[in-house]
């Protein structure tokens, strides 16, 4: 265990190009355990380029990024069976059963039989989804498949969730039953969680917040004292420039 093992999330000087484009610019901030973190910015800030780098479909630049502990570069099997991400793209079978999706999950993580069964019964009824095992994905509503994606990214019993603007397409009903579950997840269960999102209504006053735009950390810390007495989403348009005039 080489990175900090006192918080979920680690990132310290975090950099990342595509070519001659900097999608990431010395990117440092941590996630404490037990806490919902909101990742805010706007379409093509770098939140998703760095979800990458954290879940290893990218090798980053530079900088170091530790997950629950483990160097996610040099201890990447360790990291990221501590990890439960829920990405913008689904990750279930529209054709199958839920059930056969967790199970077809479960199985990756090295879960079968009794045991996959139990698993998959407990995120279930974490989730509020008890009774639909049964149902085709595809048949689920948008906000039920949303609770899903978190039902698989919990099946391993993982320390961090990695959210991706995952309220993207539903209605505000929905959104706010998403946005709920996992906040209850986090007091209930312990998992602490890195929530991307474009979207100011769905970050409390006492969360921590960091602002990402274009590629770099504008602001860190509790969204109250980031927003330092006007509202959060006056305070990014003052920080990121978008609300000045052309």
């Amino acid at each position: 265990m080489s990175a900090d093992q006192g918080s979920a999330l680690r990132v310290a000087g975090v950099s990342h190009r595509f070519g001659a484009t900097e999608a990431l610019r010395d990117v440092s901030f941590q996630v404490r355990k037990g806490e919902f973190c909101a990742l805010l910015g706007v379409n093509g800030a770098g939140k998703t380029t760095l979800f990458s780098l954290i879940t290893r479909l990218y090798d980053s630049s530079s900088g170091l990024i530790g997950v629950a502990g483990y160097d996610a570069r040099r201890q990447p099997s360790q990291a990221l069976a501590r990890l439960g991400v829920v990405f913008q793209s689904r990750a279930l079978d529209g054709d199958l059963t839920l059930r056969q999706n967790l199970a077809y999950h479960a199985a990756l993580h090295g879960m079968g039989g009794t045991a996959a069964r139990r698993r998959i019964a407990e995120v279930t009824g974490l989730v509020g989804l008890s009774g639909k095992e049964a149902d085709r994905v595809s048949t689920l509503s948008g906000g039920q498949l949303r609770r899903a994606e978190v039902a698989r990214a919990l099946l391993h019993r993982p320390e961090l969730l990695l959210l991706d603007e995952a309220t993207a397409g539903l209605d505000l009903r929905a959104r706010a039953e998403l946005v709920a579950l996992v906040r209850r997840l986090i007091a209930e269960e312990g998992v602490s969680t890195l929530w991307a999102t474009h979207i100011f209504e769905e970050i409390a006053p006492e969360d921590h917040v960091v602002i990402l735009h274009r590629g770099a950390v504008l602001a860190d810390g509790r969204a109250a004292e980031v927003a330092a007495g006007v509202t959060l989403a006056e305070r990014f348009l003052d920080l990121t420039g978008a609300g000045r005039a052309a």
